[in-house]
């Protein structure tokens, strides 16, 4: 078995399908720790259609999607925030592929992705309660740092030089 990463338009139907997984799961597990329920429905439709993903789109972002034995089983985006800082975003894998090592994999071609655009610096939020999320930015030489942006969710933030090994 083996992975392979490569860019996806952010309109595929690849894409799609794995934004849907994503924002299904990150969401209800909020709602299921804050509030003792799932995701409405209507709520989670709404938010899927809102996000297309378009930050992600060249020529300042890139979609990647990691396929496991050439099923889609995962994706990370970068955009850039400014001329040398890109963002990580959407980092997922399907629950099936976890635990394959594609997880580190799907963040180091990232990385590269954001080195072709320019960027030197990497930086991403997170929630609390992605723990295992956390843990492998933690692994993969990120820091946190101060908070960034002013996303409503978003508790931890992290940055990681792209350029002569640095974290930080």
């Amino acid at each position: 078995m083996t992975w392979t990463i490569a860019p996806e338009p952010v309109d595929s139907p690849v894409a799609a399908a794995l934004w849907r997984a994503y924002y299904t799961e990150v969401s209800d597990r909020w709602y299921l720790l804050h509030e003792g329920r799932r995701t409405d429905p209507d709520e989670l439709e709404r938010e899927i259609a809102a996000s297309t993903g378009d930050r992600l789109a060249p020529p300042r972002g890139r979609l990647l999607v990691a396929r496991y034995d050439g099923e889609p089983a995962g994706s990370a985006g970068v955009r850039l925030v400014d001329a040398t800082t890109a963002e990580l975003k959407r980092v997922f894998l399907l629950p099936g592929a976890r635990g394959k090592g594609g997880a580190p994999l799907l963040v180091g071609a990232a990385e590269d992705a954001a080195r072709a655009l320019g960027a030197g610096r990497m930086i991403l939020d997170t929630r609390g309660d992605l723990v295992e999320a956390r843990a492998l930015y933690a692994r993969l030489g990120y820091t946190e740092t101060e908070p960034y942006n002013e996303n409503p969710y978003a508790e931890h933030w992290f940055s990681k030089s792209l350029v002569g090994g640095e974290a930080g």
